[in-house]
């Protein structure tokens, strides 16, 4: 049976006070960067890394993370291991759990990380799958609490695919207390589950009326069009995405003072206009920073 609160598999395992409590840590943990406290809270801990998805962020961040926590970190590609040439996930997760004291995989299914948690006896962390994404919107959140000062009477709105960004969002904002629209073609609605679970615990909406749920909006959030795996629907994906821009008019009717926050990496003219990113490129890529710090407070949460 798995144990929710040992690993980070998605956000919905967690309750509010956990993310808060993990903010908090990450918060700490950036001011201690910044002014040169060490904190080698880790030392002696290994992190294994399997990639099924290649990535920049999320291998840099977990590595240099691990490294600043006095940590080591052992980057795992699918090539390298068994588990790429049909080993059951169950046998790996059993073999890596007597070797590392946490794992954090990147792959295509949701099933192979809650296997992974299941079958090891580690904490397991999920650095993306085409589900969930948690630990991006633990940056996101982080991000977030910086700029505005906290989550009261804030309002999400994220424009795009209803992909594992989405699916995350939803549950880590209204988890904290703020609102979330999504603006998505449909056909393309985040998790039916997920927007359910949203309806009865928050303040949630969803429509491919763009500037409706982007009005008012004090956070505006995209995506790429096409991620990792559907590179064969990129042409399909233009034509559907084509009215579901980050521009000029969308900041409009967000609220004045709106940040702008996107995971990266950006396409320049497709989900977002350069102009709208430049205009907001400090708290983008602050929010691309805040991936390492979130990251550690998360391993350092799980694996002390």
């Amino acid at each position: 049976m798995i144990e929710p609160t040992k690993h980070l598999l998605k956000l919905s395992d967690w309750d509010a006070a956990q993310i808060i409590s993990t903010l908090n840590l990450a918060d700490q943990l950036k001011y201690e960067k910044k002014h040169g406290i060490s904190h080698p809270i880790l030392a002696g801990k290994t992190l294994g890394m399997i990639f099924q998805k290649s990535s920049t962020r999320t291998r840099v961040s977990f590595e240099v993370g691990m490294s600043q926590l006095g940590g080591s970190a052992l980057f795992l590609s699918s090539r390298d291991l068994q588990i790429g040439r049909g080993e059951p996930v169950e046998d790996t997760a059993r073999v890596l759990s007597r070797y590392l004291d946490g794992i954090m995989i990147r792959t295509f299914e949701q099933k192979e990380v809650e296997d992974l948690a299941d079958y090891g006896s580690i904490p397991i962390i999920n650095g993306l799958t085409d589900y969930a994404h948690p630990c991006q919107v633990m940056a996101d959140l982080m991000t977030i609490r910086e700029r505005k000062g906290n989550f009261k009477d804030l309002k999400l709105c994220f424009i795009g695919d209803g992909n594992n960004m989405a699916n995350s969002l939803i549950v880590g904002c209204i988890k904290v207390g703020m609102a979330v629209s999504i603006a998505c073609p449909a056909g393309y609605e985040p998790d039916a589950d997920i927007m359910a679970w949203a309806k009865e615990n928050g303040e949630f909406a969803c429509s491919p009326d763009v500037l409706a749920m982007a009005t008012g909006a004090d956070v505006v959030y995209t995506d790429v069009w096409a991620s990792m795996g559907q590179e064969g629907e990129a042409e399909l994906r233009i034509k559907a995405f084509s009215g579901f821009q980050v521009n000029a008019a969308v900041m409009d009717v967000a609220k004045r003072g709106a940040m702008v926050l996107h995971c990266l990496p950006a396409h320049r003219g497709e989900e977002i206009t350069a102009e709208v990113l430049e205009e907001h490129a400090d708290e983008i890529f602050e929010e691309a920073e805040n991936r390492l710090h979130a990251q550690k407070a998360v391993m350092v949460k799980l694996m002390k």
